[in-house]
Protein backbone atom coordinates (compact mmCIF):
# COMPACT_ATOMS: atom_id res chain seq x y z
CA UNK A 1 0.00 0.00 0.00
CA UNK A 2 1.74 3.44 -0.86
CA UNK A 3 2.90 5.91 1.58
CA UNK A 4 0.92 9.72 1.30
CA UNK A 5 3.48 12.28 1.17
CA UNK A 6 2.49 14.71 4.10
CA UNK A 7 5.58 16.80 3.53
CA UNK A 8 4.09 19.17 1.42
CA UNK A 9 0.96 20.60 2.41
CA UNK A 10 -1.53 20.24 -0.77
CA UNK A 11 -3.47 23.32 -2.36
CA UNK A 12 -6.14 22.83 -4.25
CA UNK A 13 -5.61 23.52 -7.89
CA UNK A 14 -6.12 27.12 -9.30
CA UNK A 15 -9.13 26.88 -11.94
CA UNK A 16 -8.34 27.61 -15.59
CA UNK A 17 -11.17 29.60 -17.01
CA UNK A 18 -11.56 29.98 -20.33
CA UNK A 19 -12.31 33.84 -21.67
CA UNK A 20 -12.50 33.76 -24.98
CA UNK A 21 -9.76 35.46 -26.78
CA UNK A 22 -7.77 34.80 -23.40
CA UNK A 23 -7.46 31.99 -21.10
CA UNK A 24 -6.29 32.81 -17.49
CA UNK A 25 -4.39 30.16 -16.07
CA UNK A 26 -2.03 29.95 -13.14
CA UNK A 27 1.52 31.27 -13.89
CA UNK A 28 4.54 28.89 -15.11
CA UNK A 29 8.61 29.28 -14.93
CA UNK A 30 8.63 30.64 -18.13
CA UNK A 31 5.98 33.85 -17.37
CA UNK A 32 8.68 35.70 -15.32
CA UNK A 33 10.28 37.75 -18.03
CA UNK A 34 6.86 38.79 -19.24
CA UNK A 35 5.91 38.97 -15.68
CA UNK A 36 8.74 41.80 -15.74
CA UNK A 37 7.73 43.29 -18.87
CA UNK A 38 4.06 43.83 -17.57
CA UNK A 39 4.80 45.62 -14.41
CA UNK A 40 8.10 48.07 -15.51
CA UNK A 41 5.69 49.31 -18.53
CA UNK A 42 5.11 53.24 -16.89
CA UNK A 43 1.97 53.37 -19.02
CA UNK A 44 0.18 49.94 -16.93
CA UNK A 45 1.97 51.46 -13.78
CA UNK A 46 0.96 54.71 -13.63
CA UNK A 47 -2.19 54.21 -11.74
CA UNK A 48 -0.69 51.55 -9.73
CA UNK A 49 -0.10 51.30 -5.98
CA UNK A 50 3.89 50.71 -7.07
CA UNK A 51 6.31 51.74 -8.99
CA UNK A 52 7.03 50.45 -12.35
CA UNK A 53 9.74 47.98 -11.76
CA UNK A 54 13.26 48.98 -13.01
CA UNK A 55 15.12 45.55 -12.62
CA UNK A 56 13.79 41.60 -13.10
CA UNK A 57 14.69 41.33 -9.55
CA UNK A 58 12.15 43.42 -8.28
CA UNK A 59 9.73 41.03 -9.78
CA UNK A 60 11.39 37.44 -8.62
CA UNK A 61 9.83 37.45 -4.93
CA UNK A 62 6.03 38.61 -6.33
CA UNK A 63 6.41 35.88 -9.31
CA UNK A 64 7.24 33.31 -6.78
CA UNK A 65 4.83 33.93 -4.69
CA UNK A 66 2.26 33.89 -7.96
CA UNK A 67 3.88 30.20 -8.85
CA UNK A 68 3.51 29.00 -5.20
CA UNK A 69 -0.06 30.22 -5.88
CA UNK A 70 0.22 31.75 -1.98
CA UNK A 71 -2.98 31.05 0.30
CA UNK A 72 -6.18 29.87 -2.44
CA UNK A 73 -8.11 30.47 0.78
CA UNK A 74 -7.05 34.28 1.12
CA UNK A 75 -5.46 35.08 -2.65
CA UNK A 76 -6.12 33.78 -6.27
CA UNK A 77 -3.59 35.09 -8.74
CA UNK A 78 -4.33 34.14 -12.53
CA UNK A 79 -1.68 34.73 -15.95
CA UNK A 80 -3.97 36.67 -18.37
CA UNK A 81 -2.38 34.28 -21.42
CA UNK A 82 -3.20 35.06 -25.06
CA UNK A 83 -5.56 32.37 -26.43
CA UNK A 84 -3.51 31.91 -29.94
CA UNK A 85 -0.07 31.52 -28.37
CA UNK A 86 -0.53 30.81 -24.07
CA UNK A 87 2.21 33.90 -23.89
CA UNK A 88 1.26 35.89 -20.46
CA UNK A 89 -0.20 39.55 -21.22
CA UNK A 90 -1.72 40.24 -17.61
CA UNK A 91 -2.86 39.26 -14.17
CA UNK A 92 -5.68 39.21 -12.91
CA UNK A 93 -5.77 38.40 -8.62
CA UNK A 94 -8.75 38.27 -6.08
CA UNK A 95 -7.09 38.82 -2.63
CA UNK A 96 -8.26 39.52 0.86
CA UNK A 97 -10.64 36.88 0.32
CA UNK A 98 -12.67 36.63 3.52
CA UNK A 99 -15.07 33.49 2.75
CA UNK A 100 -16.74 33.83 6.38
CA UNK A 101 -17.68 37.68 4.99
CA UNK A 102 -18.53 36.63 1.21
CA UNK A 103 -15.82 39.16 -0.01
CA UNK A 104 -12.94 39.58 -2.01
CA UNK A 105 -10.74 42.37 -3.72
CA UNK A 106 -9.79 42.33 -7.41
CA UNK A 107 -7.22 43.72 -9.38
CA UNK A 108 -5.66 43.35 -13.09
CA UNK A 109 -3.30 44.45 -15.27
CA UNK A 110 -3.08 44.26 -18.90
CA UNK A 111 0.24 45.13 -21.18
CA UNK A 112 -0.39 48.66 -22.79
CA UNK A 113 0.37 46.74 -26.11
CA UNK A 114 -2.76 44.29 -25.06
CA UNK A 115 -5.23 47.63 -24.36
CA UNK A 116 -8.27 48.13 -26.64
CA UNK A 117 -8.94 44.61 -27.69
CA UNK A 118 -11.85 43.32 -25.15
CA UNK A 119 -9.42 41.14 -23.11
CA UNK A 120 -9.54 42.71 -20.13
CA UNK A 121 -13.49 42.41 -20.07
CA UNK A 122 -13.06 39.22 -20.91
CA UNK A 123 -11.09 38.03 -18.30
CA UNK A 124 -12.63 39.89 -15.55
CA UNK A 125 -16.04 38.66 -16.92
CA UNK A 126 -14.30 35.17 -16.14
CA UNK A 127 -12.99 35.95 -12.68
CA UNK A 128 -16.47 37.35 -11.59
CA UNK A 129 -18.26 34.46 -12.71
CA UNK A 130 -15.80 32.32 -10.57
CA UNK A 131 -15.75 34.32 -7.61
CA UNK A 132 -19.65 34.60 -7.13
CA UNK A 133 -20.13 31.02 -8.86
CA UNK A 134 -18.07 28.48 -7.56
CA UNK A 135 -16.45 30.50 -4.36
CA UNK A 136 -19.93 31.78 -3.46
CA UNK A 137 -19.08 35.10 -2.82
CA UNK A 138 -21.05 38.11 -2.19
CA UNK A 139 -19.16 40.83 -2.80
CA UNK A 140 -16.46 41.83 -4.96
CA UNK A 141 -14.64 45.55 -4.73
CA UNK A 142 -12.13 47.66 -6.88
CA UNK A 143 -9.74 50.41 -5.69
CA UNK A 144 -9.36 52.44 -8.47
CA UNK A 145 -7.08 55.75 -9.38
CA UNK A 146 -9.89 57.79 -10.27
CA UNK A 147 -8.06 59.24 -13.00
CA UNK A 148 -7.61 55.80 -15.10
CA UNK A 149 -11.06 56.68 -16.75
CA UNK A 150 -10.41 53.82 -18.69
CA UNK A 151 -10.39 50.79 -15.55
CA UNK A 152 -13.24 53.42 -14.18
CA UNK A 153 -15.10 52.59 -17.14
CA UNK A 154 -14.17 49.08 -17.30
CA UNK A 155 -15.86 48.12 -13.75
CA UNK A 156 -18.87 50.27 -14.41
CA UNK A 157 -19.91 48.59 -17.88
CA UNK A 158 -19.42 44.90 -15.59
CA UNK A 159 -22.18 46.73 -13.14
CA UNK A 160 -19.94 47.41 -10.69
CA UNK A 161 -21.16 50.73 -8.35
CA UNK A 162 -19.22 53.82 -7.43
CA UNK A 163 -19.01 53.65 -4.41
CA UNK A 164 -16.66 56.30 -2.62
CA UNK A 165 -13.80 58.41 -3.02
CA UNK A 166 -10.57 57.71 -0.46
CA UNK A 167 -8.76 60.94 -0.68
CA UNK A 168 -4.84 60.73 -0.76
CA UNK A 169 -4.45 56.74 0.05
CA UNK A 170 -1.47 55.82 -1.48
CA UNK A 171 1.70 57.23 -2.19
CA UNK A 172 3.42 56.06 -5.28
CA UNK A 173 6.61 57.80 -6.53
CA UNK A 174 6.17 60.75 -4.23
CA UNK A 175 2.92 61.09 -5.86
CA UNK A 176 -0.16 61.12 -3.48
CA UNK A 177 -3.44 58.97 -5.85
CA UNK A 178 -7.07 58.76 -4.60
CA UNK A 179 -8.97 55.45 -4.41
CA UNK A 180 -12.23 55.32 -6.60
CA UNK A 181 -13.75 52.66 -4.40
CA UNK A 182 -16.29 50.50 -6.58
CA UNK A 183 -18.06 47.59 -5.34
CA UNK A 184 -20.17 44.85 -7.04
CA UNK A 185 -22.96 42.64 -5.51
CA UNK A 186 -23.30 38.46 -6.28
CA UNK A 187 -27.30 39.11 -7.22
CA UNK A 188 -26.19 42.55 -9.17
CA UNK A 189 -23.85 40.48 -11.56
CA UNK A 190 -26.19 37.51 -12.28
CA UNK A 191 -28.87 40.12 -12.31
CA UNK A 192 -27.22 41.88 -15.00
CA UNK A 193 -26.28 38.18 -17.12
CA UNK A 194 -29.65 37.79 -18.69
Amino acid sequence: MPIADTSRPTRPALAMLDAGTVRLRPHRADDLLDFFALYSDPQVMRYWSFPAWTHVDQARERFEGALAGDDPSKLLCWAVADAERDRLIGGVTLFAIDPAQGRAEIGYALHSSQWGRGHARHALRAVLDHAFGALGLRRVEADIDPRNLASCRLVERLGFTREGLLRERWQVGGELQDTALYGLLAREWFAGQR
